[in-house]
Order: C-alpha cells, then structure tokens, then sequence
C-alpha cells in the first residue's frame, strides 16, 4: 500500500483540546483507522510541527479525505507527502 508522511500542526483550539483530553489524540487515531489508513508510526516534535505521522493508504483520494476531514474540524492543519521506501526508490530507477 501506498505510505504518506503528513506533518501537523495543532491550532490554538487544537492545543487546548490536546491540553485539557490528552487521551483525544488516541481517540482520533482510532478515526483515522476507521477511514482506512494506518499508522505506521507518529511523532511529537520541537519546532515548525507538532507532530509527523507515518501513513499507509490504499490511494491518494482516502489520504486527501483525512486531511480534509481532520482539517475541518478546526482543530489541526495537514501538510501531507506520498513517500517511497528507499527500496522501491532504488528499484524505479533500475528500471
């Protein structure tokens, strides 16, 4: 399956959400599972985001529905990247 780096960035909503329900960050995993993407792996960060989330989806159009429905909520921004394993980068340029 296709695999996705997404960068977030929580708004001030977002960081009182996270601030007052830590376990809401859990709970809106478990979501994201529900539209059809796994988390690899997930990040908190010092600096320019929040957090770097890990994805694998079956297409660009159900990673572009997460973003879009996490986005609405109001609560986090998404920069989002299709990604190749460095193995499947190596063997498309054998090809």
């Amino acid at each position: 399956m296709p695999l996705y780096v997404m960068l977030t960035n929580l708004t001030d909503e977002g960081r009182k959400t996270l601030k007052a329900k830590p376990e809401r960050l859990k709970a809106v995993n478990q979501e994201v599972e529900k539209m059809g993407v796994r988390i690899l792996a997930q990040y908190a960060l010092l600096g320019a985001y929040d957090f770097i989330n890990v994805l694998e989806a079956p297409d660009n159009k159900t990673i572009a529905k997460v973003a879009i429905e996490l986005g609405a909520r109001g609560t986090l921004s998404t920069t989002t990247f299709a990604a190749l394993t460095v193995d499947e980068f190596l063997a498309m340029l054998k090809k």
